[in-house]
């Protein structure tokens, strides 16, 4: 008897089929594609990055001087930086029996650069300062002359310190202005 053909096997007894041919071009196309989407994406990166840290430098520098170039032209002032202390607690120099006085202060400081050195002298500060007040009778501060007084002289005492030797004018200085937030006299 005769062979009989199945379908599909005539085929596969003649020529082997080949798996369909993958095409290299456009393997190289799309690693070609990735390297260069990588390569712009990196310097992309590096540009923003160092912009960034150049502007973060220019700032702390550019700021200080920013402020005194906007306050020469009569511009916008910037917004002052207080440090507050701590309490000070003293006898006074007796009168009409013992007295203490509490004072809490701050001081306005030229920017936060001094704020952070002011905070580095702190006993220095500390010490000066509660000499100078144990040396006050109450009734030099009891009038607001003699507060103003005490203020200017606290002022004095740590721009002293802060920098030796002083600037001739006061709005150069460190410490622009002592402020009273408590004054106690008992």
């Amino acid at each position: 008897m005769a062979k009989e053909a199945k379908p599909g096997a005539e085929g596969a007894e003649a020529a082997p089929v080949a798996p369909p041919r993958k095409s290299k071009k456009l393997l190289v196309i799309i690693a070609a594609a990735l390297v260069l989407f990588l390569a712009v994406g990196g310097a992309a990166a590096f540009f923003l990055m160092k912009g960034q840290s150049n502007k973060d430098a220019e700032d702390g520098e550019v700021a200080s001087e920013k402020a005194k170039v906007d306050k020469k032209k009569g511009g916008k002032e910037a917004a002052p930086v207080y440090v507050a202390l701590d309490a000070f607690t003293v006898n006074l120099v007796p009168e009409n029996g013992d007295l203490f006085l509490q004072l809490m202060i701050s001081v306005e400081v030229s920017d936060l650069h001094v704020g952070d050195r002011l905070k580095a002298y702190t006993p220095k500060l500390r010490n000066n300062i509660m000499k100078l007040l144990s040396g006050k009778k109450k009734s030099e501060l009891i009038t607001n002359e003699g507060k103003e007084t005490l203020a200017n002289e606290i002022r004095d005492q740590i721009n002293e310190i802060l920098e030796p030797g002083g600037k001739e004018k006061p709005e150069d200085a460190p410490v622009r202005e002592v402020l009273f937030t408590s004054f106690i006299i008992q």
